[in-house]
């Protein structure tokens, strides 16, 4: 579990594959304190430590995982958010954060505000209900708000902090990125669903 509140960004330093798996190498100010077994987000997809060493850490993305998020079109020296799951006494800055990717988006605007930036993404039709005018949703792991909602595309605002301090940054129009929708309103959604069908 997190909560969308990127810790840090980490360098991609190698990648191997084996049959239909990516084994990921990767360098950031945390590897070193990371341990074998435990869970980061990298880029919103929660992947498991496999490897720890000379400041890296390794995780692997199975086929299904390289399917449905971008991590299929990383290239070393690629930059990566990540964040440590959430701590049970810690304060839940953002919203709360799966690690599990719904879909991608593909980014149609990027605009410089002159202090802060906007960015426009277009989701398929199917995933439109999930998302609500100042409601909660992550890219690449980073939590943040929804405004300006169209039939399938909606905005995110990104002030400098998070500019610098993400790889939102390196999003460019045309570029895909990772969405995990509010868990709340897909069990919402679920709910209404089922309820439809009894």
């Amino acid at each position: 579990m997190f909560t969308g509140i990127i810790e840090t960004k980490g360098t991609i330093v190698d990648i191997v594959s084996q049959g239909t798996n990516k084994s990921f190498w990767i360098n950031s100010p945390i590897s070193h304190n990371l341990s074998v077994d435990q869970s980061i987000s990298h880029d919103g997809v929660c992947l498991t430590v496999e490897d720890v060493k000379d400041g890296m850490h390794k995780v692997t993305a199975i086929e299904e995982t390289l399917l449905k998020t971008t991590l299929n079109k990383w290239v070393k020296e690629g930059q990566v958010n990540l964040e440590r799951c959430l701590q049970i006494n810690g304060r839940l800055d953002g919203h709360i954060v799966q690690g599990h990717v719904d879909t991608t988006a593909r980014c149609t605007a990027a605009v410089d505000k002159s202090g802060s930036w906007e960015y426009t993404f277009d989701i398929h039709k199917k995933f439109a209900h999930l998302i609500i005018e100042k409601g909660s949703i992550a890219i690449n792991g980073t939590s943040l708000t929804i405004f300006n909602i169209g039939d399938h595309d909606f905005t995110v605002a990104i002030i400098p902090y998070t500019y610098d301090h993400t790889t939102i940054r390196y999003i460019k129009k045309d570029d895909l990125a990772n969405i995990e929708f509010d868990m709340m309103g897909k069990y919402v959604s679920r709910i209404a669903e089922v309820r439809n069908l009894i």
